[in-house]
């Protein structure tokens, strides 16, 4: 006789097949909004994927990765979202102006067809064979576990993020520290959702949810910023001899940057102060 399934694999399968339909819906066509949206759900199953390593740890040691299949197409998703950042970014700039950047524009068009390309030869060259492979993994490492073992897996992938933070507390946050906080609160932010659907108490207390999601939402002016500036660098560094409406707009991004940066980090200490003590 199996042993039963925990409660907390509910979650797993909902994600699961929501992510699988709009799986089959980009293998018709590429469409940022659809692969953005996959992206979030494989994120969670990611995590899911993550919190099974840890309660199996003990047994399978650090081979157990039943998402391992998944990286590719999550890194190419992920791609796709920072290219949208980046897009809107000039779009926006040509609105504002009423100035057209026609060759950062045709620069943004040439690196969308290779990406979607990407996505799209990964997902017609996979099958729904491996999404039900992933199912049929998750269920069975979730077979047996009792709620105190997802607690405490739980509870240990936090303390590594909070680990994080304590480094990171330590001196000038940088664009990664920046970055890697702006992950880790998202990583969190799911976990404590997950202990709260097991009927757990949440690790932090409500204040300081608001005090995360506030600093998470913070920190997304900030990485679209980061990420804009990246791609308007990597399209100015082989032309020497850029005009002056893309010099200013670097400028712009450049002192946009050290702003939010200050701001976010600022507001970061302040959390980490609470969190940690």
């Amino acid at each position: 006789m199996q042993a039963k399934v925990s409660p907390v694999f509910q979650l797993f399968e909902l994600q699961h097949q929501e992510a699988k339909a709009i799986f089959l819906t980009l293998g018709k066509q590429i469409k940022s909004k659809k692969a953005i949206e996959l992206l979030g759900k494989m994120e969670f199953l990611e995590l899911y994927a993550d919190l099974m390593a840890k309660v199996h740890f003990e047994i399978e040691g650090l081979n157990f990765d039943i998402f391992k299949d998944f990286k590719d197409l999550k890194r190419s998703l992920r791609k796709i979202h920072h290219f949208k950042l980046a897009e809107k970014s000039l779009n926006d700039r040509e609105l504002k102006l009423g100035v057209k950047f026609n060759g950062y524009r045709i620069h943004l068009d040439k690196y969308k067809k290779q990406l979607y390309t990407e996505a799209f030869d990964l997902i017609v060259g996979s099958t729904l064979k491996s999404w039900e492979n992933f199912h049929d993994k998750a269920k069975n490492a979730s077979r047996g576990i009792k709620p105190l073992g997802i607690n405490t897996a739980v509870n240990q992938i936090i303390q590594e993020e909070l680990d994080f933070f304590q480094l990171d507390k330590k001196g000038a946050m940088d664009s990664k520290a920046l970055k890697d906080t702006f992950e880790g609160l998202r990583t969190i932010i799911m976990l404590e959702n997950l202990l709260i659907h097991l009927g757990f108490n949440s690790i932090f207390i409500s204040t300081i949810h608001q005090d995360i999601a506030e600093l998470k939402d913070n920190l997304k002016p900030w990485y679209s910023n980061q990420l804009s500036l990246q791609s308007l660098t990597h399209f100015l560094r082989d032309k020497p001899e850029a005009g002056k409406k893309y010099l200013d707009w670097l400028k712009e991004l450049k002192e946009h940057k050290t702003s939010l940066a200050s701001q976010a980090e600022k507001q970061a200490l302040l959390l980490f102060e609470k969190i940690l003590g």
